[in-house]
């Protein structure tokens, strides 16, 4: 028997035959290779690389001519996606000419065009390449984006996966690019498209820094030429093509020391070799950068290869273009010398090298750049390196290598093998990972003939191509086989014999994919082809075209290259030019296979698993090979054999049927020739495990083997002799090791449904093992499992025990009497035993591991199981060894917690439950690998997601809520937002015909509002109001004395009253539709025209302003639109695309609309995106000098920028500001609008900084007097007011902390603005141009007042705002004399009282008393008073009484804005309707129409602030009234405070509201600035555009509960938790959202409540950022309804719920719960699917009432109990109780886990720890069901019991006959826990002659007090037993 197993010569078959084209060629003909920039701009991309339209293009299709055929290349690569179905496919990289193809394609599906490049110059290397992004974070790891590299002579084109393209200009002439871990090095590194190129220094071997420093230099040696790159390990492999030595580098980023050493710039005449000067080397690579013709003498001598001339002549035939090739793979060429691409160190280096030195080392000193002009520049600062190599390896050879790559073998080892083509030999070198991942330790060499060779990755193996032609698959340095490629014969027979033959075609070569009928015929029979060629050429092989040669055609082609391996595909060059790609099998297809491989390698000696497995995959694919569902047969059977057994004596295995019979010289024999079947088809099905399977469960034991397989056997069994094993089998002395791993395997596999079926095959090679090793509880444990399929198992094979043997044989001491049974092991857990570390296979067994120490965290309670204490539960088996160790618990705390870092372990509060999912998540469980856990093991994970869900973190991962099943947090951790794709839908409302003109406000959320708004329309009414696009309607009534021209007049000028307010409208309507809208890329933004023309009823006339009847202003109508460009621009969400081009691409085309486009760039500016817009872009629209283009720009870019102080945008301001321009500057002519605009800008930008010289100039600039000459003498006051506003901003809310400003006394300079006196001297840069005085205003030395005192007074209020300074607030009380009173402008009063009240922040309440308490004394006497003082002037005391109101109900507005706090409401409200009133009674005149409108626009702007967002109806009514006043004193400016009161009512649709930081406080006073202007044209006091500043204080806060499920907003109640504040106590409010929060610094908690709708917690105490994050994102909330709930909008009392019945009465809320009604409960679609098909009743299941009962029942508890996901358990326990009745169980798997699901509820521990915990129950405890399916099953088994029995006999240890080994019998041990007989007979039951004894023997054995009930009558009789029971 001895040669039984040698080595025998072997084949396979290849398989997946196709011939090959790269797809990129084929593509490239259709494409009209465009070289024409122009055309290429024009077209998109699209259609450039469309086929069908290509020819259109350019007029004619071009095909790529035969010079770029030459110049062809591709790389093919493995790719994978998440995203796509296809998991893997393959990518090609083609590159030809100018164009490049980046294609992909799979086994299911064809190739395509992915990315398609056209270049403009020819594309001298294509390549991938990863780039890391640096994260903000430091500690965050780099994220890699995947790049194509495009190489062109002057610049690299990195083109990322993402859409992100960069051009990275190359300094000097690239010979090739390598890409690596880091980046791409070409001798120089470039980690990132955007950094500069950087050099490379290396470090020679064993040179530490520390000790020689100087040995870390630059890389920069002209010989050294980079053949191989690696990213995993990170290596580089170099050439010396004088020294002839190989070296292999390690690749790292350089340390800091390193970089330190190098950048020394150490000036040394005469340099070591191979170093240069640093400062020589990063000054020349400046210089050069800098050049702009690659002309230039810095490169014209890159490639002359003058150095080292003499010491290497052979460098002369080197070609200087870069050759092209994949990137493991260098170009090979039919001359050697033509290898791989040279490195020449000048092209790096830009300088050229002459041989004048001996050691070819001086500097060519050429007359335009000498050597010491470039050392010699001063300002120049070294480039430093980012990269360094460190030698590994090195091995010297004369010739270089052609092709470089790393594979590894079957036992994981790794080889770095090169191919030596000119010596035809592949040297394989072998290599191990060091503990420091980075260093690697090399190992031996060794040495093969090869012509070609490729790896082949998923197979861990190689094809080599032998000289002979021959090809042969190796596994590291191990041969496996020839490699049979039909259709081709290797040159041994084909070479002798060039006659054409025959060709049969593809479809009839069979293949192992394809062998389930047909064989392959004997290598000799096969008729061969030659493969249809291709005109077009290989890369390389087309001296001599196939078509000139017809004798060439007719030979038989060869191979000649291998290129291109993928996977386990590789491309062969055949000798005619074409290519085919070829397949190479797997080692197995079956899942069972490839596990049983896994644990013999794992468990057996390196080199003995490596023969087996290539003695495996010899015999799987042979050729005509097993097909797969046969490949299991043939497993047992090769493996047996190689055990020792003959299989062809053993009954069982005789009859395995395969394709390939092994005798016992296992080798294949030849085909039959016949497919038409015979009579061993029949026999095959007759020994089929489904016939035996089907026989044993009828007949149990009751056919042997004999005669079920007498076909299969001559002789009979019982006359064999006895059958034993072959001791000199290679696999005999680890037999009892294979044993154990594989049954450590069937344990794994018991624990996945899935894979159940794999453990019954398993369990029958098992059972064999286990009886001719004697393991007889073994075999018990396998007749437990599978008691009907055991016992049909009879034979063993004798191993001799003699002494010889048994030392042969190894019995590792891990291999135990007692068997290792998982289920055991769970129930022991939730016994409460003491468990033993249970042992598992590391990288096999990984489930075992996860559910034991589950087990061990959440049943045994030990929270340091899965990281410090894994040793205490699993014991890991060592590999290639026969030793049990202990896992090593800090090597696991890493490996079984891979993430803890992300856990909460620390936590003390966190339950068992929480750190069980969070570890789950971290080792990679979902749940569906729950699923697949059997549901008795499974159940105490679902216990612990189902505590977790009631009480989830909301900082869990998205794994983690995906695990628990709450997908409202998952998709709320997925970040999916409301206005993006399909998470929420968005419908437009229906346009009606008079909608159809664009109004501006169509793009509002339809579904939001009718949730927020949903009994009324008031949000149609708001867009009415605010509507500006359609004419107005011009009312006059026709009078009898009114002649038509005067009729046409009067019409006239009511249209011109009624445009007043049309003008008015779209600063309003910018607030109502804020960032409602995502603009469209590809489309301009729609802006809705402003439409001044009215209709005249009734016969509809058009009036128009036009007519010239009468006289309207000039340039009415730019600042409205200006206006409307805002409103439109306003519009577009912060979140949007928006680029620079998009925003010069709206730009109009007639002048008309600049006013509108220059609102357009403001309103850019305030949400967010004007950032994006290019410099030259800015600058363009500055120098057109038009003036609202200006100010848009100027005001957007500085709220972009808010509080940055971004210099850019700084220089940009003060070029439009002359205080902020030096003196000696020239004077620019900047208008007075502009100007007031960047000073505000200035503020915007140094908002909150304090910037002491800015603070300074605007000081100064309030009180800038008129001058010189005749500038600056109009609209003064808008100008001081912004300077004023500005310094607030600048120094805002600092109060009295203003640093470095105590010199300039800022409080004391602006109260003087205030209340007037001298003016001081200037000081500062600009006091010159004061000098010379103004010619038109004459104001002396005192302060204008009425210029600087709005300015100064809001710089106080602003500068103190918040700050409660009484010394500072005491300066802006109103006066309380009547001769003070005379002195200030009522208006002004306003000003002060609302700044003094912000400065007293804290005071400001919310009643009319606090406001009234503002008023001064004298005003309040005599207000109301009908007899006054002659002294009193009752005009100004009602004035200063008024605006004093005003401006305290202003204060109150900015203390409350956007709480919509009632009282606040309520107050404000009230004082608006008293202005009303005011308005219309007798009393009005003496205070003046005028000023009460001021006073009610301020208190109705009050009162808006507050209820901001919030759509309130009082409000609504009171802004319609006032819109319907046009007439009298109703100005333009009273409608834009009206209309803007409206805005911001309904701000942002209701999804924004206002906020009250100190900066929207500062955006407020801006924008509500009480002067509104009296006319369009009016900026006098106050600049209109100032208006839409309002915006910068809008903030979202509006939490929309979105149903996960349907994804459509829904009402939710939350519940909102305030922090305790000096007003209130910790507060909880209950509202029902949609709603707006109150500001987030207020609250502690929000919770979504029940019982609708799962509980979700924010906690924000935590921090803000998690709810920030929602509310910017549309504050989308996801919600999951429960199941058995409805949504409040079909339910909203709660009474159609299924939960609403009385619960008192259960048994008949169960009879009238009716499964067709399950849809109306739960949108579950599983629940209602299940009640569809299995609890309707139907015809087909009339007879089954109680089923439908019990499906019903189990439904309605799912339900109600909250867990739907328990359905499948309680289904499967019906089930597992079913068969049990009908005792029909051949397997007794269900009853292992009915028996764990008993053991989890009776459990105390678990019990008494799930009542204390949050929900006081756990999963099944409260059910009904489980009591009764306990009942049932002990019934049935009890009764089985009571006969006379066998389990007497097993009890005592008697042995059993077959026909005593019952299935019951198995299945009573099982349920009752009772231990083996062998155990049972040891511990002497027999003799007890008590009840109290035998309870402690059975306490012993582990056995229940339950089976004791049971078992006591039949050991102790019957009533003896009684007695016992009596007494105790």
């Amino acid at each position: 028997m001895s040669n039984v197993y040698e080595e025998r010569a072997t084949m396979i078959a290849a398989v997946e035959l196709q011939s090959f084209v790269p797809f990129g060629r084929e593509h490239c003909k259709n494409h009209p290779n465009a070289v024409n920039l122009q055309l290429r701009q024009l077209q998109p991309a699209s259609d450039l690389w469309s086929s069908d339209g290509a020819a259109g293009l350019v007029g004619s299709l071009q095909e790529v001519t035969l010079q770029e055929r030459e110049r062809e290349c591709w790389l093919l690569s493995k790719g994978s996606s998440a995203d796509s179905d296809e998991v893997e496919y393959e990518e090609e990289l083609y590159a030809a000419g100018n164009m490049v193809i980046w294609s992909r394609g799979s086994t299911s599906q064809a190739s395509h065009v992915y990315k398609a490049f056209t270049v403009d110059s020819p594309v001298q290397q294509a390549l991938w390449c990863n780039f890391g992004i640096p994260q903000k974070n430091k500690d965050e790891k780099e994220i890699m984006e995947q790049t194509v590299c495009i190489v062109q002579s002057s610049c690299v084109n990195v083109h990322s996966s993402t859409g992100k393209d960069f051009i990275s200009p190359l300094p000097f002439q690239v010979s090739k690019l390598w890409p690596t871990k880091f980046a791409t090095p070409f001798i120089f590194s470039m980690l990132h498209p955007l950094d500069e190129i950087a050099p490379l220094v290396c470090r020679p071997t064993g040179m530490s820094l520390n000790r020689n420093p100087a040995r870390v230099q630059y890389v920069s040696d002209s010989t050294m030429k980079i053949i191989f790159s690696s990213c995993e390990p990170s290596i580089v492999m170099t050439y010396d093509t004088v020294q002839g030595v190989h070296s292999v580098w390690a690749l790292r980023k350089v340390t800091p020391e390193e970089q330190s050493t190098v950048l020394k710039c150490t000036e040394q005449v005469a340099t070591p070799q191979g170093l240069l000067p640093p400062s020589f080397l990063t000054t020349h690579l400046r210089n050069v950068s800098r050049m702009d013709s690659p002309g230039s003498p810095f490169h014209c001598h890159a490639m002359q290869n003058q150095n080292r001339m003499t010491s290497s002549p052979g460098l002369h035939s080197r070609t200087h273009s870069p050759s092209i090739s994949s990137m493991a793979a260098l170009s090979r060429s039919h001359s050697p010398g033509m290898a791989a691409p040279s490195f020449q160190v000048a092209a790096r280096f830009n300088m050229s090298y002459h041989s004048s030195s001996p050691r070819g080392h001086s500097f060519l000193h050429s007359p335009n750049s000498t050597a010491s002009e470039s050392v010699l520049v001063p300002e120049m600062e070294p480039i430093g390196p980012d990269l360094c190599i460190e030698q590994l390896w090195s091995e010297t050879m004369s010739c270089q290598a052609s092709k470089v790559f790393i594979t590894s073998d079957l036992c994981e080892n790794k080889y770095l093998c090169f191919l030596v083509e000119s010596h035809q030999h592949l040297r394989c070198l072998k290599f191990i990972e060091s503990n420091d991942s980075s260093q690697l330790i090399f190992a031996s060499v060794a040495t093969f003939p090869a012509k070609d060779a490729a790896p082949l990755q998923d197979i861990d193996a190689m094809l080599v191509l032998e000289a002979n032609g021959s090809l042969v698959l190796y596994t590291g340095v191990t041969r496996v086989s020839k490699v049979f490629v039909p259709g081709l014969l290797s040159p041994p027979f084909s070479l002798s014999n060039n006659i054409a033959q025959l060709s049969t075609p593809m479809e009839s070569v069979s293949t192992p994919a394809k062998a389930s009928g047909r064989h392959i015929r004997r290598l000799e029979e096969v008729p061969l082809r030659p493969w249809s060629v291709y005109p077009r050429g290989s890369t390389k092989h087309h001296e001599t075209s196939w078509l000139d040669d017809y004798t060439f055609q007719q030979s038989v082609p060869y191979i000649q290259a291998l290129r291109d391996p993928v996977s386990r595909r590789v491309t062969l060059e055949l000798s005619n030019g074409t290519m085919l790609r070829i397949t190479i099998p797997e080692i197995a297809t079956s899942e069972l296979v490839r596990k049983c491989l896994q644990a013999v390698r794992f468990i057996l000696p390196k080199e003995t698993a490596m023969k087996v497995l290539v003695k495996w995959y010899n015999i799987y694919n042979a050729p005509g090979g097993p097909s797969a569902h046969l490949e299991w047969n043939l497993f047992v059977t090769c493996f047996m054999t190689l055990m020792g057994y003959n299989t062809e004596r053993l009954g069982w295995t005789r009859n395995l049927h395969f394709e390939v019979p092994l005798s016992p010289v296992i080798a294949p024999k030849k085909a039959r020739q016949s497919d038409t079947g015979s009579d061993e088809d029949w026999d095959y099905m007759r020994c089929s495990d489904y016939h035996r399977q089907v026989v044993f469960r009828h007949v149990c034991g009751a056919v042997s083997l004999d005669s079920a397989d007498s076909s299969g056997c001559g002789e009979p069994l019982a006359s064999t002799p006895a059958l034993r094993l072959d001791p000199s089998a290679p696999l005999f002395p680890h037999l009892p090791a294979l044993f154990y791993v594989l049954h450590l395997l069937y344990e794994e596999l018991k624990l996945d449904e899935l894979q159940r079926s794999g453990g019954r095959l398993l369990v029958g090679l098992l059972q064999q093992l286990a009886r001719d090793l004697q393991l007889e509880e073994y075999i018990d444990l396998y007749w437990r499992d599978y008691p009907s399929f055991i016992t049909t198992f009879k034979e063993s094979c004798i191993i001799d025990h003699g002494k010889t043997q048994m030392e042969q044989m190894l019995r590792p001491s891990f291999l135990r009497a007692e068997p290792t049974c998982v289920f055991s092991w769970f129930s022991g857990c939730l016994r409460g035993d003491v468990v033993a570390p249970f042992p598992y296979l590391p990288g096999i067994c990984e489930r075992t591991k996860l559910l034991v120490l589950s087990y061990a965290l959440y049943i045994v309670g030990d929270d340091n199981a899965t990281s410090v204490d894994v040793s205490k539960y699993l014991a890991k088996l060592s590999a290639g060894g026969c030793v049990l160790s202990a896992v090593n618990s800090t090597h696991n705390a890493i490996c079984f917690s891979s993430r803890q870092g992300s856990m909460k372990s620390d936590a003390p509060n966190e339950s068992l439950a929480e750190k069980l999912v969070v570890w789950l998540t971290s080792a990679g469980f979902t749940l569906k690998d729950l699923e697949s856990v059997p549901f008795g093991v499974a159940l105490p994970i679902r216990d612990a997601i189902y505590q977790c869900r009631e009480h989830p973190c909301s900082d869990w991962s998205e794994e983690v809520c995906l695990l628990i099943g709450r997908q409202d947090l998952t998709k709320q951790a997925h970040k999916v937002t409301l206005a993006k794709g399909k998470p929420v839908s968005v419908s437009a409302p229906a346009t009606t015909e008079a909608d159809e003109e664009e109004d501006g406000m169509t793009d509002l959320n339809q579904d939001l509002i009718g949730l927020i708004w949903s009994q009324d329309l008031r949000v149609q009414e708001a867009r009415r109001l605010l509507q500006s696009s359609r004419p107005v309607r011009v009312s006059v009534v026709h009078l009898p004395e009114v002649s038509d021209h005067e009729y046409i007049e009067e019409k006239e000028n009511k249209l011109l009253q009624l445009c007043q307010r049309t003008m008015a409208l779209p600063v309003g309507r910018g607030l109502f539709t804020l960032f409602s809208y995502h603009p469209v890329p590809t489309e301009p933004l729609p802006v809705p025209k402003l439409n001044l023309t009215g209709r005249a009823p009734p016969q509809n006339t058009m009036v128009d302003l036009n007519s010239g009847n009468i006289d309207v202003p000039p340039n009415m109508t730019s600042w409205s639109s200006f206006h409307n460009g805002v409103a439109a621009g306003l519009k577009i969400a912060p979140a949007s695309q928006v680029d620079s081009a998009w925003i010069a691409y709206n730009k109009p085309k007639s002048p008309e609309l600049a006013n509108e486009y220059a609102g357009f760039l403001m309103a850019l500016g305030l949400n967010g995106h004007l950032t994006k817009l290019a410099t030259l872009n800015i600058h363009d629209y500055l120098t057109k000098g038009h003036e609202m283009t200006s100010i848009g720009l100027l005001l957007g870019v500085s709220a972009a920028k808010l509080s940055t102080m971004d210099m850019s945008i700084t220089r940009l301001l003060s070029i439009h500001i002359p205080a902020l321009l030096p003196p000696t500057s020239t004077e620019l002519d900047v208008p007075h609008n502009v100007q007031v605009a960047a000073v505000v800008g200035i503020g915007l930008v140094y908002q909150g900084t304090g910037h002491r010289h800015n603070a300074e100039v605007l000081l100064a600039e309030i009180g800038r007097p008129p001058g010189p000459e005749m500038e600056y003498c109009t609209d003064r006051e808008s100008y001081s007011l912004a300077a004023g506003l500005a310094l607030g901003m600048v120094c805002l809310g600092h109060g009295s902390n203003l640093i470095g400003m105590t010199d300039l006394n800022v409080p004391e300079q602006l109260y003087q603005y205030m209340v007037g006196g001298h003016r001081r001297t200037h000081a500062g840069i600009n006091r010159e141009k004061h000098k010379s005085p103004s010619y038109q205003i004459k104001e002396g030395d005192t302060i204008n007042v009425d210029v600087t005192c709005p300015g100064a007074t809001l710089a106080l209020a602003m500068i103190y705002l918040k700050t409660n300074n009484r010394s500072i607030a005491d300066w802006l009380k109103a006066p309380d004399t009547m001769f003070l009173l005379d002195f200030i402008k009522p208006e002004f009063l306003l000003l002060r009282t609302l700044a003094r009240c912000i400065i007293m922040w804290d005071e400001i309440l919310p009643n009319s008393e606090w406001v009234s308490s503002n008023v001064p004394q004298i005003i309040q006497e005599n207000i109301g008073n009908p007899v006054v003082s002659e002294d009193l002037n009752m005009e100004t005391l009602a004035q200063a009484h008024d605006y004093i109101t005003a401006g305290a109900c202003m204060a109150v507005g900015f203390r409350f804005a956007g709480s919509a706090n009632s009282d606040a409401f309520d107050c404000l409200y009230k004082f608006a309707r008293g202005f009303m009133q005011s308005l219309t009674s007798a009393n009005a005149t003496v205070t003046g129409h005028y000023n009460l409108q001021t006073c009610l626009s301020m208190v109705l702007l009050a009162v808006s602030m507050v209820m901001a967002g919030s759509g309130n109806l009082k409000v609504l009514q009171l802004c319609r009234f006032l819109h319907k006043r046009t007439s009298g004193e109703m100005n333009y400016g009273f409608h834009m405070a009206h209309h803007m009161a409206l805005g911001l009512l309904f701000l942002g649709g209701g999804r924004y509201t206002l906020s009250t930081t100190n900066s929207a406080i500062a955006a407020l006073l801006c924008a509500l600035y009480p002067h509104f202007p009296a006319h369009s044209t009016d900026n006098r006091y106050h600049l209109q555009a100032l208006r839409h500043l309002g915006v910068l204080a809008a903030e979202p806060r509006l939490l929309v509960p979105v149903d996960v499920d349907t994804l459509k907003p829904c009402y939710a109640l939350l519940d909102i938790t305030y922090k305790e504040t000096q007003w209130y106590e910790e507060t909880t409010v209950e509202l029902m959202a949609p709603t707006m929060l109150p500001e987030l610094q207020l609250l502690k908690k929000i919770k979504v409540k029940g019982p609708r709708y799962w509980e979700l917690s924010i906690d924000l105490s935590k921090g803000t950022q998690h709810l920030q994050s929602i509310l910017s994102k549309d504050g989308v909330l996801y919600v999951k309804l429960r199941a058995g709930q409805l949504p409040y909008k079909d339910d909203p009392r709660g009474w159609k719920s299924l939960l609403a019945p009385n619960v008192n009465n259960r048994n008949s809320e169960v009879r009238t719960f009716k499964p067709e009604a399950i849809s109306t409960f739960t949108s579950d679609a599983a629940l209602v699917s299940f009640a569809e098909y299995f609890c309707k009743a139907s015809e087909s299941m009339k007879h089954k009432q109680d089923t439908l009962a019990v499906f019903s029942t189990i439904l309605y508890e799912c339900v109600t109990q909250e867990n739907p996901e328990m359905l499948p358990t309680y289904i499967a326990v019906d089930q597992a109780v079913q068969a049990l009745e009908e005792t029909e169980m051949c397997e007794t798997f269900a009853l292992w886990q009915m028996r764990l699901v008993l053991e989890l509820c009776e459990s105390r521990a678990l019990q008494q720890r799930l009542r204390d915990g949050p929900l006081g129950r756990g999963l099944l405890l409260s059910s009904e069901f489980l009591p009764v399916m306990k009942n049932s099953a002990d019934g049935t088994l009890d009764g089985w019991l009571s006969g006379d029995h066998v389990l007497t006999a097993y009890m005592s240890g008697q042995p059993l006959t077959e026909d005593m080994l019952s299935n019951m019998l198995a299945c009573f041990l099982v349920y009752h826990s009772i231990p083996c007989h062998k155990k049972m007979f040891s511990t002497h039951l027999e003799g007890s002659t008590s009840f109290p004894e035998l309870l402690l023997k059975f306490s012993q054995l582990g056995i229940p007090v339950r089976a004791l009930l049971r078992l006591g009558p039949l050991i102790l009789g019957t009533a003896l037993f009684r007695t016992g029971q009596q007494a105790c």
